[in-house]
């Protein structure tokens, strides 16, 4: 019988392509001055995990191109990423993908005598039809990628928390256009090309895992992203954080600082957090 699931499963969430690490160095450019966050208790500078899993998210490559999109720390009992971290480099124009959900395989590897089949991750059908209004929520946005491939690249399955509905179209949906713009203003190397890296994590709610009994809503969605701004020789960085629920129309997130979002994750998650190296400086 679950030989019949897991191939029924198979077909409705196609699988990606991306790489479960040991290490981030195979895909560091993605963190800024390519140092992963210091999360104590779930990513130190050199912790192993079973529980988070570290993965390289690739999409469309080649044997002449690795096709690194973006890197994701993933909670595989809560079943949710822990964050996303990706370079935004100006927003490409195509239109939003329209392709299947894609699941991680080397989370479940399939071994003689499994029984449950993705027990280490979501899959599309604990989403659906579900009765806690929450969709789909992106951690990187398509709509900050650079091209149409690194676009689908984000529609995998760990690279999304459950996230109230009105509260992804509403206000967090206003903050990623927000901060879109704000990156094209302000982030600019020295040769002076838009370059920002950023973060956008979730803070899974203590308790059971609710949505189907198996994935955690989380309590809270955050974002920051830090860049140089060589027109005005100066390090920019902005942050944000709400909590994941119903919210009424027109609701706005204030902007803060990165200290400011550090103290909150140190107030209401892990202590001594450290988003980015030397707090966002060289």
């Amino acid at each position: 019988m679950w030989l019949f699931i897991a191939v029924l499963l198979a077909l409705s969430c196609p699988a990606g392509r991306s790489e479960v690490v040991h290490k981030f160095n195979t895909c560091s450019e993605f963190f800024f001055k390519g140092q992963a966050p210091v999360i104590p208790g779930i990513l130190n500078l050199n912790s192993q995990h079973t529980r988070y899993k570290k993965i390289c998210q690739r999409y469309n490559f080649t044997s002449a191109s690795l096709g690194y999109r973006y890197a994701t720390l993933y909670d595989t009992e809560s079943r949710i990423p822990v964050f996303s971290a990706y370079i935004y480099t100006g927003k490409g124009d195509f239109k939003r993908p329209r392709i299947p959900w894609m699941i991680e395989p080397q989370l479940d590897p399939r071994v003689v005598g499994m029984t449950v089949p993705y027990r280490n991750q979501a899959i599309n059908e604990d989403y659906i039809n579900n009765s806690y209004g929450v969709n789909h929520g992106h951690l990187f946005p398509n709509c900050h990628a650079a091209d149409e491939s690194t676009a689908k690249s984000t529609f995998t399955l760990t690279n999304i928390v459950p996230q109230n509905i009105r509260f992804n179209a509403g206000s967090w949906n206003r903050i990623e256009n927000e901060t879109r713009d704000s990156m094209s203003t302000h982030c600019y190397d020295n040769n002076d090309k838009v370059l920002a890296h950023v973060l956008t994590g979730a803070i899974p709610k203590p308790g059971k895992n609710e949505l189907n009994n198996r994935v955690n809503i989380p309590s809270y969605m955050w974002t920051a992203f830090c860049c140089y701004n060589s027109r005005k020789r100066l390090w920019v960085s902005q942050a944000y954080w709400a909590p994941n629920k119903q919210e009424n129309h027109n609701e706005a997130i204030s902007e803060k600082n990165l200290q400011q979002l550090q103290q909150f994750l140190n107030e209401n998650w892990v202590k001594n957090v450290k988003l980015f190296k030397k707090d966002c400086n060289d």
